[in-house]
């Protein structure tokens, strides 16, 4: 890695081992839940429903589609991980594949993105605990949240890995209980809706109401936009592989058996909550899995689901909290942030990074506590697309360093994308479609125009950066 302030052309020993500072700690299983967990999330128990409601059954190709992208993301950056771990992970490898403004767009993007989602996850945590305890204020209990995983994230990384670790165990544990009721409920040996005499489910829900597609493919594709962004958070397992004890076989392992657990897990739930009962049958604003375990009679189905959303809104907070942190640590190392968050903890914790993002996650706390209807809004609205943007760099990244890591390093490709090059176009290809087809909806349109103005201004930053950097150097050289 080069040193901070310097720059590093795009092809300047793109392979070169890195030195990292931050201390080991993370295991296997650690890595293991966290690619695992790491997406599943408030998105999928509760968000959910509103796929299902311009899909209908068709919901399930929606989720076919979007985790496929998300799959094949995750799979080039294992490619990349693997071969190069590092703390920074993609912004370090849109580097060397790119150039430095490349690592520098894409890092504080996703920093920008993760900071301001915490917010919205504390947040919703603290709505649901105020639920629970009126007594305490919702401002309260996010700063019991924000303070609980800043310590935790203070301390030894391993802390943030058993955190994760029994959060994404909870959430996995939860999903296949849900699994196996809604088997027990299609094959007839649990009631079910319509269906209390026990007779089997069957499959007719999928073909009737409307048919398996109620409303064509528009409605799948409506619902691949409705879902597509609930895989976001698999990024972290390579940013946290570059503190595992072998992070080379850590993010390998992690990722090979995480890939097509998520999609199993996304696509059965799916497919059982639209199989159980009519896709009418969902309610605006109730979480379908509630409603499908409200109809088997489930006992406090609505409380049990509750404790499952606010675990999964905790973890993904901790989760984004430790993301950001590593990130703009990253960044720093690479003279592209304030030299000062390099500063380390005799266990090997970079404090100051988790501090700096810490507190601008509060500031944007306190802004959706406050303007949740405007200024946070905007923000909001200004990280929608940014992750379409992240991944569209990942996927570029991963087709220059795939050349240059066969010809310099092919013992580095431990894990391997699927049909090189053709299916990184093709998941290219499918990003470029997916925003496109937001352009032409009402509703994520503002969030594509706001985040593509965030991603200009980034990336104008960075221009200017190079510019200015290259003057100093030809200054330097002519004296």
């Amino acid at each position: 890695m080069h040193e901070p302030g310097t720059v590093a052309a795009a092809t300047a020993t793109p392979l070169g081992e890195e030195n990292e500072p931050l201390a080991g700690g993370l295991k296997q299983r650690h890595l293991t839940m966290l690619g695992l967990g790491g997406v599943i999330g408030a998105g999928l128990f509760v968000g959910s429903g509103a796929g299902i409601a311009v899909a209908g059954p068709g919901i399930v190709v929606s989720y076919l589609i979007a985790g496929a992208l998300a799959m094949c993301v995750m799979r080039m950056l294992g490619e990349m991980s693997a071969a190069m771990p590092a703390s920074g992970s993609f912004s370090v490898h849109a580097e060397r594949a790119l150039g430095r403004w490349a690592g520098f767009s894409v890092g504080w993007l996703y920093w920008f993105l993760l900071v301001v989602v915490l917010a919205v996850e504390a947040t919703g945590a603290a709505q649901i605990a105020n639920g629970w305890a009126p007594g305490v204020p919702q401002w309260a209990w996010v700063l019991i949240f924000m303070l609980v995983f800043t310590g935790a994230n203070l301390a030894a990384v391993k802390n943030f890995g058993e955190f994760e670790f029994w959060f994404a165990t909870l959430k996995v544990c939860a999903i296949v209980a849900f699994l196996v009721l809604g088997l027990l409920a299609v094959f007839g040996v649990l009631p079910a809706g319509s269906n209390s005499s026990g007779d089997p489910v069957g499959f007719t829900h999928l073909t009737g109401d409307g048919g398996f597609l109620p409303h064509g493919w528009s409605g799948v594709i409506s619902g691949v936009l409705a879902v597509v962004f609930a895989f976001g958070g698999l990024e972290v397992v390579t940013i946290a592989a570059a503190e595992s004890d072998d992070p080379v076989r850590s993010v390998a392992r992690a990722v090979r058996s995480a890939v097509y657990r998520i999609l199993f897990f996304y696509v059965g739930s799916m497919l059982i909550i639209v199989t159980v009962l009519p896709w009418t049958a969902q309610k605006a604003g109730i979480s379908p899995y509630v409603t499908v375990l409200d109809s088997i009679g489930v006992p406090s189905a609505g409380t049990i689901m509750n404790i499952v959303v606010f675990v999964a809104l905790l973890s993904a907070l901790n989760a984004n909290l430790y993301g950001s942190s590593r990130m703009i640590f990253s960044l720093a190392e690479r003279g592209e942030a304030p030299k000062s968050l390099l500063k380390l903890s005799g266990g090997g914790v970079p404090r100051r990074a988790v501090l700096a993002s810490v507190a601008f996650g509060f500031v944007s706390v306190v802004l959706n506590l406050k303007w949740p209807d405007s200024v946070f809004l905007y923000m909001l609205n200004s990280v929608g697309a940014v992750l379409l943007f992240v991944w569209a760099l990942i996927a570029i990244s991963q087709l220059r360093l795939r050349r240059r890591i066969e010809r310099e390093a092919p013992e580095r490709l431990v894990l391997r994308m699927w049909a090189f090059p053709y299916l990184t176009w093709a998941a290219l290809a499918a990003m470029a479609v997916v925003l496109g087809l937001m352009v032409t909806d009402d509703g994520a349109r503002p969030q594509l125009l706001w985040s593509a103005g965030a991603t200009g201004l980034v990336l104008a930053i960075a221009g200017l950066r190079e510019w200015r950097q290259r003057r100093v150097n030809r200054t330097s050289r002519h004296l």
